[in-house]
């Protein structure tokens, strides 16, 4: 990337001024929007001795006057200038948006399906599809507009919405761009550690019942003599640690591919024991409650939703103007997927379905191999998904500790966070409550509320409202259907959780 291209055009401060020098300076801003060089870094303040250098990209500027000036830049072409790049095909980035997604959250499902019922469950789930396809389409269009406007080529998630507010015309907008990113980078966090407190349940769970090998699954020990939950999550710590103390993606990255493999065969298996165990489709729940329909909303938004991981896809494409394209296939494959093993384990399990869906496979040797490689792929997956909060935080921490011991203080961080993370799933060991809470107050906001709050801050005044303010009306609708979902299902799920934990550590008898 190159350096800022302002302080190039500034005459040396001692030269005797001719006479063309003293226009020379008030021509250089008027050009620069249309300057040919690749990226225009913003101005950052000088770093204190001792402390690593911020982030380059804190001070975002509209560099482009007119919607001519926009076209002008092509940040694909900037992007192959970038040698860390490499540019995915149209069919390798589905297939990220789809990995992006099916995580621990689709194993299960199906326990939303139960708890909506599947007359409110299907028609939701192919709602929640079209719903956060159309609102994560938004949010990309909106940074391909920022790229073009700032002269940069690529951002980050907390990146568009720290932009899209610095370059608002109104100062009083302008005030809430830093502290809009640090909302987006908490929520991201939030999200994806809450993430790694499921997997931890949902490895301890898997550990339980391979040992006690039994078909029953609870909290309590099915055999006397064996611990309960609680003493799996503490055991699994330290060896959680382990893996999170890898600091670089390479050496976790192959196993996401096996993890997804096994995801896929759960799947097929899930749908093979429905049609054994209850071919006719009988005692099928329609309609449950409504506090079980806002559970079930907030399950099936933490198991479909891809919302941090579209701009990085997007920023790697050889044809970032197919990305629509490649969201459309992949929110498809990920409302299918959903679909069967949600369906498929709730005919199968009925009233008995319990999270993660091999906990409901019989115990016979082939689920039981299944088991544990769930168990196995759910514990890579964890390293990977705590490096990216993780990473955002250390961020911040690295600035308390001198350089050369930034090493040793981040191991003892990564050790600090697992640790944390483990104390969360030991006081909360449900996965269904955790998942239901997160989806409702975290990925409501990414996935439905702040891209829309990021178009309108965007469009607003270039290219404008439209006829009749329709783009205004189209965001406060989409917007009000987000607040709808985080509001509400934040409290019922909230309440869900308050009781866990009462039931856990209150009412112990």
């Amino acid at each position: 990337m190159a350096a800022n291209t302002g302080g190039s055009k500034t005459p040396p401060g001692g030269a005797s001024p001719p006479p063309p020098p003293p226009a020379a300076p008030r021509a250089a801003p008027q050009s620069s929007p249309r300057s040919k060089s690749p990226v225009i870094l913003p101005i950052t303040p000088p770093t204190p001795p001792g402390r690593p250098a911020p982030r380059p990209s804190r001070n975002f500027r509209n560099l482009a006057a007119t919607q001519e000036d926009e076209e002008t830049y092509d940040f694909r072409k900037e992007r192959e200038k970038i040698e860390t790049i490499k540019f995915t095909s149209l069919f390798g980035s589905v297939a990220h948006i789809v990995k992006g997604a099916l995580g621990g959250g689709i194993l299960s499902g199906h326990v939303a399906y139960m708890k909506g019922g599947i007359g409110v469950a299907i028609p939701l789930n192919i709602f929640f599809g079209i719903y956060m396809g159309y609102c994560l389409h938004l949010l990309v269009q909106s940074s391909q507009v920022l790229y073009r406007r700032a002269r940069m080529p690529a951002m980050s998630y907390a990146d568009v919405g720290e932009a899209a507010f610095m370059m608002f015309p109104n100062s009083k907008v302008q005030f809430f761009a830093r502290p809009y990113r640090y909302m987006i980078d908490c929520t991201i966090c939030m999200d994806l550690f809450g993430s790694c407190c499921c997997y931890q349940i949902i490895i301890a769970k898997s550990i339980k019942q391979l040992i006690e090998d039994n078909q029953l699954s609870q909290f309590h020990p099915t055999i006397e003599g064996y611990p309960n939950l609680r003493v799996y999550l503490a055991i699994m710590i330290p060896m959680v640690i382990l893996i999170c103390l890898i600091r670089h993606l390479k050496y976790l990255a192959p196993f996401s591919i096996a993890a997804n493999a096994v995801i896929v065969v759960c799947i097929g298996t899930s749908v093979y024991y429905m049609f054994k165990l209850n071919p006719r489709f009988e005692n099928l729940k329609t309609y449950r409650s409504l506090s079980g329909i806002m559970e079930y909303c907030g399950m099936s938004v933490f198991s479909m939703s891809c919302s941090g991981v579209v701009i990085p896809i997007e920023a790697n494409m050889d044809r970032p103007d197919l990305f629509p394209f490649a969201l459309l296939a992949g929110m498809t494959s990920i409302v299918v997927c959903l679909f069967l093993v949600s369906f498929s384990g709730y005919v199968a399990f009925l009233e008995e379905c319990d999270a993660p869906i091999t906990i409901n496979f019989p115990m016979v040797a082939f689920p039981k191999i299944l088991k544990g490689l769930i168990a196995l792929m759910i514990y890579v997956t964890h390293g990977l998904n705590f490096w990216v909060p993780f990473n955002l935080c250390f961020y911040y921490l690295k600035r308390l500790h001198p350089p050369q011991h930034i090493v040793k203080w981040e191991l003892i961080y990564r050790a600090i966070f697992v640790t944390i993370i483990g104390i969360v799933a030991i006081v909360f060991p449900d996965i269904n409550s955790i998942m239901g809470f997160i989806g409702c107050f975290c990925l409501s906001n990414m996935s439905f509320i702040w891209p829309n709050v990021i178009t309108l801050a965007v469009i607003w005044h270039r290219p404008g409202l439209g006829v009749m303010k329709w783009r205004l009306w189209r965001g406060v609708i989409l917007i009000g259907i987000g607040l709808f979902i985080f509001f509400c299902g934040s409290m019922v799920n909230g309440m869900e959780l308050a009781q866990v934990f009462i039931k856990m550590n209150v009412n112990t008898s």
